[in-house]
């Protein structure tokens, strides 16, 4: 809500005795970045509270809200965040490994395009044409749904999963599932297919999830670091580049756009690095 001004500077007609009144200042209005913020939202929840009506659509031109406009839908984002939760919805493929590891079954896009066909699962909103699933509504499918509608497809092949889709019901890379598929023996059928009860019997392996877990998180860390090295040795090399300006060794000053972008990037690296290193319990 706006302050409150003294009695005198709310009569704008009114002078004191060192000259005229100074104008009341006024709130600008807001852009999409500006309105989210205010409402405590992300961009992607303010898209879709914009588009299911749960906030008002801009009126000013520019795609702007007035400060009036804004200020009346500051209390609505709490119900925004209500609907739609504070996980980003997915495409048609991340659904898809999503329902394959909680139902152990070789899940795929046209699977949950056909959930969304027979009225199971909603479309939450597109994204670049495509569409795209809340986390919470496809944790609430129902099991039994899902897996009819995988049976449907696979027909007798229902009981065997090839080695892409063994991956996605583990959750793990392909070269890591064809590794421990060779290191533990597990045999295949005449088509190259792995029996599912193989590859349930790999996702209950306790000790397992946590070597690969841990294998997943070493490779993440070395990219990571990878990318730091990156980032700094463009910033040591700005720093040359300036030290030969300073030393005459150089005619002109070396651009400092490459070092801004290097600079940003390494504290985003450097804070996800963090992360890694000390997981949250």
């Amino acid at each position: 809500m706006a302050a409150s001004v003294p009695e005198a500077e709310s009569r704008p007609h009114q002078r004191d005795k060192k000259g005229p009144a100074m104008p009341e200042m006024t709130r600008a209005d807001h852009g999409a970045n500006q309105l989210a913020a205010l409402l405590g939202l992300a961009r992607w929840q303010l898209r879709l509270g914009l588009e299911h009506g749960l906030l008002p659509k801009p009126d000013l031109a520019g795609d702007r809200w007035s400060a009036a406009l804004a200020e009346g839908a500051r209390g609505r984002g709490e119900g925004v965040v209500a609907r739609f939760g504070d996980e980003p919805p997915v495409g048609s493929a991340r659904a898809a490994a999503r329902l394959a590891s909680r139902v152990g079954l070789d899940v795929e896009r046209g699977d949950v395009e056909v959930l969304v066909a027979q009225g199971d699962l909603d479309v939450i909103s597109t994204f670049r044409g495509f569409p795209v699933y809340l986390l919470r509504d496809l944790d609430r499918l129902d099991s039994d749904s899902v897996r009819r509608v995988v049976a449907a497809r696979k027909g007798p092949l229902t009981d065997t999963v090839d080695a892409g889709g063994a991956a996605t019901i583990l959750g793990w890379h392909r070269k890591t599932f064809d590794r421990i598929a060779g290191e533990r023996g597990l045999e295949t059928d005449r088509l190259g297919r792995f029996a599912l009860s193989d590859v349930r019997a790999l996702s209950a392996d306790e000790q397992l999830a946590r070597q690969v877990g841990e294998e997943r998180r070493n490779l993440a860390l070395a990219r990571t670091r990878r990318s730091e090295t990156r980032a700094e040795d463009v910033i040591r090399a700005w720093i040359l580049r300036c030290s030969a300006f300073l030393d005459g060794d150089a005619d002109q000053p070396p651009d400092t756009a490459p070092l801004g972008r290097a600079l940003r990037s390494l504290t985003t690296i450097r804070a996800d690095m963090a992360k890694q290193v000390n997981p949250m319990p």
